[in-house]
């Protein structure tokens, strides 16, 4: 499982990064809610890993330096991957939500929470891509797999 995981893992990174790469070449172009939703899916990222490992925490719709957002998506990428090397997908994390109330999930359950919110975001930016006239970037897994 934890491969399969690593897997789904690089997918989302890959993804990420050609919307920013995106982004950083049609900044005049890209709407303002595509680079809200952009910036969202890193940081919601960041936010459960940070969870996990009891570390600082970004807000949820913080902007984000864009010189920094590789760097974020790539950081997001290793603090995943070491927790997946490092925990047991079946341990239990106790945490608060943005609103302090208190939950528990297990890592497997916020790992493909976080990976399914980012699928849906970039879905929403490939249709505001394509409004702006911009062709979308065909983010879907099973084309991840085909490269």
């Amino acid at each position: 499982m934890k491969e399969h995981f690593q897997d789904i893992l690089q997918y989302n990174q890959h993804f990420n990064q050609l919307l920013i790469q995106n982004y950083l070449e049609n900044k005049l172009i890209w709407s303002e809610k595509s680079k809200n939703l952009l910036n969202h899916i890193l940081n919601a990222h960041q936010i459960w890993n940070a969870r996990i490992l009891n570390q600082n925490k970004f807000e949820v719709w913080q902007m984000n330096a864009d010189d920094l957002l590789l760097k974020i998506n790539s950081e997001n990428f290793i603090n995943s991957s070491n927790i997946l090397s490092e925990r047991e997908l079946t341990e239990i994390i106790d945490y608060k939500n943005s609103k302090g109330d208190k939950f528990q999930n297990s890592i497997q359950e916020i790992f493909f929470h976080y990976i399914n919110h980012s699928t849906y975001h970039r879905g929403q930016i490939a249709m505001l891509m394509k409004q702006a006239g911009l062709e979308p970037i065909n983010t879907d897994y099973i084309f991840y797999k085909r490269f």
